[in-house]
């Protein structure tokens, strides 16, 4: 998992439950290791947002360290476990959810420039994808967490085993695209008689 989902400032901030800041400035050269879990309230949160029946744990850890220009490198992993229902026989489904991160953030006016070099392919980061903003100088690792977890929850899960039932119907002889033209056979045709001799 390298890139979470649309992390806009501008969005409804009720669909963020899960916040965890940590200020730019306060990560030490050495950089900066954060453990961070969700509790009862905001996992019910998250969960309801999510569609999800619960979530019965989620924690991340995650290495901040400092780059040049302001940046900042984050990377770890976020381990959940969902509880959703089958898509086929609605019974309930437990998940494990592991997913690493590895990302960059960077102050947000350097964004549409190192974006536009990640697009060229001369991305100064040395990373796959576009760095994320820093926003207000902190990077919010709940929120970050949070987008990791909705993006890796499968949308159709299925319980062990379980198939979709396809009903099958003998095909009918009759029904084929010839059997019309069967009902207009005409019958032979049969020789005319020989008239007698005189």
């Amino acid at each position: 998992m390298n890139r979470p989902d649309d992390r806009n400032p501008s969005r409804d901030p009720s669909r963020d439950p899960w916040r965890a800041f940590v200020p730019v400035v306060q990560i030490p050269d050495t950089g900066l290791h954060r453990e961070i879990e969700a509790d009862q309230a905001t996992r019910a949160a998250m969960a309801e947002i999510a569609g999800l029946r619960e979530i019965s744990y989620v924690r991340a850890a995650f290495d901040l360290r400092p780059r040049s220009g302001g940046q900042v490198h984050v990377a770890g992993h976020v381990k959940a476990r969902v509880g959703q229902n089958c898509v086929v026989t609605l019974e309930p489904v437990e998940s494990d959810i592991d997913e690493e991160v590895d990302l960059i953030f960077a102050p947000s006016e350097q964004i549409p420039e190192l974006a536009e070099d990640d697009d060229e392919g001369d991305s100064a980061t040395g990373m796959t994808d576009a760095p994320e903003p820093i926003e207000n100088g902190v990077i919010d690792l709940g929120r970050l967490a949070t987008d990791v977890l909705y993006l890796a929850i499968d949308p159709y899960p299925r319980k062990e085993g379980a198939m979709f039932e396809q009903q099958v119907t003998a095909a009918d002889p009759e029904d084929h695209p010839f059997a019309a033209l069967k009902s207009l056979q005409l019958d032979p045709v049969k020789p005319s008689p020989k008239p007698k001799g005189k």
